[in-house]
């Protein structure tokens, strides 16, 4: 990566120049007819590039390869850095750094991108992505030099990819003795070339995979840094009592167990159908129908007549307390479910056994969001006429692996408090209900309201 830095510095510019093109054109191309196809509507093709395959695999590829999308090919990560070179290069303020943005930033992103129905109009993509990334370039415009203060703090995916890359099968791994030797040879003329770490990675300190962009610039610097293959399971396991923070148990349970469920759940939930009716019920008997017109702007709440797909002020309004109620529903119980087998292994003298926990259920997480993504992916192939016979089956493989993972980590963090058999499969009977009511969320959208 570092002899072919020339190249991969042009590809990075070819991907952006391609989200450039699949983010403005289609939002300035009429809307597709009946008759459009994936390989001859610019407008559906992209929302099949962007929704259908390049936001499920970016997260398979956190997973697999630690976060090199987001130091190779990632446009905003990119642009920031490049306007960072120009910028005014002020400190970054106290604001910024703020530990709960990551879970914050994706919960009103997440929420935002239904209120417009991200996935289905290409206006909404450019307002939602392109808002992001002209965000991103005024924060590199800002602060920083040279650097992804953006992706470092208030990307609205940096929580969710950290999370994954600690999956990870291999990281950048620092070799602390080799390090003090290099400081000890400089004493003695042997000069060191500094680096240049654009998400601010303190170098020295770098543990596991959630903060390194995998760029691999660092690779090989005062000869302690080095690409270094290890067990899926070391991160979470062995660093997770010091890496897991409150906002990492946020982001797990509310956001990606709890938000993301109720943005994925709505579009086929019968019960929000059901509340719907009543609501509108109750308010045509109280001659309240404001409620009921139509006329929101299309970049607060879905606006597209031809489309025969409008909110009213109450879809929108049912839309967003839906999905807080969904996450703060689930969000809470799985929290309970974790105090549970978090108090089976021990006194409360800390959370930190807690969000220890909560890191195991990551892998659970991440498929869920991965199939919920992937759900817009077989709607499309499925108006195609594609035969989809495999789904199912791919779904609950999916899940499976995805629930063994989770549990074995559980039961490995178990380990680090507790030897007592006993007392860690008490503690998994809770962690393993846990498991339960996360599938019986995907059960629900895939299977249950859609007999």
């Amino acid at each position: 990566m570092q002899r072919h830095g020339a190249l991969i510095r042009g590809i990075q510019w070819v991907v952006v120049a391609v989200y450039a093109f699949l983010i403005l054109v289609p939002a300035f191309s009429p809307l597709p007819d009946e008759t459009a196809h994936l390989w001859n509507n610019l407008t559906l093709a992209a929302q099949f590039v962007f929704w259908g395959i390049w936001w499920p695999f970016v997260l398979l590829s956190m997973v697999m390869l630690g976060r090199v999308w987001c130091g190779v090919l990632c446009p905003e990560g990119t642009l920031a850095e490049f306007a960072s070179k120009f910028g005014r290069g002020w400190a970054i303020p106290r604001w910024m750094r703020w530990g709960g943005w990551p879970f914050v930033a994706f919960g009103l992103t997440t929420i935002y991108g239904q209120m417009v129905s991200v996935y289905q109009y290409p206006k909404a993509v450019l307002l939602v992505l392109g808002g992001s990334t002209f965000a991103a370039m005024i924060i590199g415009l800002l602060y920083g030099r040279e650097k992804r203060v953006w992706c470092k703090y208030l990307c609205p995916v940096n929580g969710v990819f950290a999370l994954l890359a600690r999956l990870a099968p291999f990281h950048y791994k620092v070799d602390e003795d080799a390090w003090r030797r290099s400081y000890k040879e400089g004493e003695h003329g042997h000069r060191v070339i500094p680096i240049n770490c654009a998400p601010l990675v303190p170098l020295r300190n770098m543990e596991g995979a959630a903060s390194c962009h995998m760029c691999g610039r660092c690779s090989g610097h005062r000869d302690a840094i080095a690409l270094t293959w290890r067990a899926p399971s070391s991160e979470i396991v062995e660093l997770g009592d010091r890496q897991a923070s409150a906002w990492d148990t946020a982001l797990i349970l509310y956001g990606l167990l709890g938000i993301a469920i109720g943005a994925f759940h709505w579009t086929v939930s019968t019960w929000f159908v059901d509340l719907k009716m009543v609501l509108a019920t109750w308010l045509v008997d109280r001659n309240i129908t404001w409620p009921l017109d139509t006329n929101p702007p299309w970049f607060l709440f879905t606006h597209y007549p031809e489309q025969n797909d409008v909110f009213s002020w109450l879809d929108g309004s049912l839309v967003i307390g839906y999905i807080v109620a969904t996450g703060l529903v689930y969000g809470t119980i799985l929290l309970v479910l974790l105090m549970g087998a978090s108090r089976t292994l021990g006194k409360f003298a800390t959370t930190e056994r807690l969000h220890h926990l909560a890191q195991g259920l990551i892998p659970l997480a991440g498929a869920g969001v991965f199939l919920g993504l992937s759900a817009t992916t077989l709607s499309l192939l499925r108006a195609e006429h594609v035969s989809l016979w495999w789904a199912t089956d791919l779904r609950i493989a999916i899940l499976a692996v995805a629930n063994l993972w989770s549990a074995w980590l559980a039961w490995l963090v178990t380990r680090r408090y507790s030897e007592r058999l006993f007392q860690r499969g008490f503690a998994m009977v809770w962690f393993i209900t846990a498991l339960a009511v996360v599938d019986s969320a995907w059960w629900l959208m895939f299977w249950g309201w859609t007999r």
